[in-house]
């Protein structure tokens, strides 16, 4: 009965495997953080303390006998990655399973072909079960029996402590292995390797690299192997445009780094328009209170591969534009979101983010903010910095009390309600003006009537 390759002859990729990794075989190829994911165990960069010499887990893998794990690690650090090369190196089939894409049924699926395999082939599987934190205690007891009878080898991959996130059955049943974030001398290493190799990596475009740019490179990346490759990639593909495409070579540098960091949520989109068009429809959606059309562009983008931190800038900013008072808690929705996003990076930070965009886009919508500093700003440069009135400068000297600096102000709290009725605060030629007009949404028609209660003669600019 015919069986897989022994793990001797699985070192390399075979040329269709190559050829369309490489995109070789029609369509643009994959990203580089794909192309260069490592195929041997010596290719692995990072986590001596797990990988290198007489270590437990190379040991285990060397000796085809290894058992149900959790990789526990940050994004980047190469939890997937080391799941792959674990199984080429063991004879088993692979069988990748997202604890958030997956569903019960397809669970079910893998679990059947497995036992087959095994029944039928003699073959091992070893699932890899993508983010398993994110299974609830009764979907990870459906696995128990499994891993105990043999049936699949578990390779959990989890961000979150497991012993936290993975319920006490399965987690003794499995070995944890704790990742590290890379070190930046070896994301550096993995960068070098990319910019040589011919096959998988940048070899072909004859770059080179400054030493500064690649550590540039490292230290943008914070630990994350993906983040550092698509980084080198987008720099590569500036490079690029500014040179003669049909000449190879070139180097990447620092400022070089620097500009495709900035640059990247251009990147996927050459021509820049349908980038701007989703960007626009993003934030007309949410103006537009449809949550369901913003979570949707918002989608678009983040798979395309634009920044996440742009996106949550550009909801910080309708937060104040296009939401303002109508309902203060969106700018701290928005900024908090951008917070928790910091801390917990991908895939889990897109909670946040998702969170954020259908919070502002269910807000009652106002423009009164852009619209009170516009009517300011259009004051001030018709009539120029017109003169503090004296009762609200401040008298910090003789000479300027003589003068009459803060005579006559009278302080609010010292009245009911905190507000001193007719006092007036701006220059005497904007006297009765007003710029901030509250709109009739949300909580801004509160203020609006308060207002309206305590400055009755303020009257809205004139329009041009």
């Amino acid at each position: 009965m015919a069986r897989r390759p022994t793990r001797n002859t699985l070192t390399q990729p075979t040329l269709l495997e190559a050829a369309q990794r490489n995109g070789k075989l029609g369509g643009p190829p994959p990203p580089l953080a794909d192309r260069m994911r490592p195929a041997r165990l010596d290719e692995v960069v990072g986590q001596e303390h797990l990988l290198g010499p007489g270590k437990l887990l190379a040991n285990a893998i060397a000796d085809d006998r290894v058992a149900s794990m959790i990789l526990w690690g940050p994004p980047g650090s190469g939890k997937t990655t080391l799941a792959h090369v674990i199984s080429s190196l063991t004879r088993s089939v692979f069988v990748p399973f997202s604890a958030v894409l997956g569903g019960v049924n397809e669970l079910r699926e893998i679990i059947a072909g497995a036992r087959e395999r095994r029944a039928y082939q003699g073959e091992r599987t070893t699932l890899f079960v993508d983010e398993i934190h994110r299974f609830n205690k009764s979907q990870q007891d459906a696995f128990l029996p499994h891993v105990e009878n043999g049936t699949v080898t578990l390779v959990g991959a989890t961000t979150e402590n497991p012993s936290f996130s993975v319920n006490a059955a399965l987690l003794s049943r499995c070995q944890v292995f704790r990742l590290e974030a890379l070190e930046n001398n070896a994301l550096v290493e993995l960068l070098e390797r990319a910019l040589r190799d011919h096959e998988r990596g940048l070899g072909d475009l004859e770059l080179a690299a400054d030493s500064d740019a690649l550590r540039a490179i490292a230290a943008a990346a914070r630990g994350d192997a993906r983040r550092a490759l698509n980084l080198l990639e987008r720099s590569a593909e500036l490079l690029s445009q500014e040179n003669d495409e049909s000449e190879p070579g070139g180097v990447i540098t620092v400022e070089l780094v620097e500009r495709a960091a900035e640059e990247r949520t251009l990147l996927y989109d050459k021509s820049g328009d349908e980038h701007y068009n989703v960007v626009s429809a993003f934030i007309k959606s949410m103006r537009g209170s449809d949550p369901d059309a913003a979570v949707y562009y918002l989608m678009r983008m983040l798979e395309a591969g634009d920044d996440p931190l742009f996106l949550l800038r550009r909801m910080i900013i309708f937060a104040s534009e296009d939401v303002g008072n109508a309902d203060p808690r969106a700018l701290d929705v928005a900024v908090n979101a951008d917070l928790a996003f910091r801390r917990v990076g991908m895939p889990e930070g897109i909670y946040p983010i998702a969170h954020a965009c259908l919070y502002l886009s269910s807000c009652p919508k106002s423009g009164a903010v852009g619209a009170a500093f516009t009517a300011a700003r259009e004051a001030i440069a018709k009539q120029g910095a017109l003169p503090v009135p004296k009762h609200l400068r401040n008298p910090v000297s003789a000479v300027t009390r003589r003068e009459g600096w803060g005579e006559g102000y009278r302080y609010p709290h010292d009245f009911d309600g905190s507000f001193v009725p007719g006092e007036e605060y701006l220059p005497d030629a904007l006297r009765g003006a007003r710029f901030y007009q509250p709109t009739e949404h949300g909580l801004e028609k509160s203020i609006g009537e308060r207002l309206a209660r305590l400055r009755p003669d303020r009257k809205p600019p004139e329009k041009k």
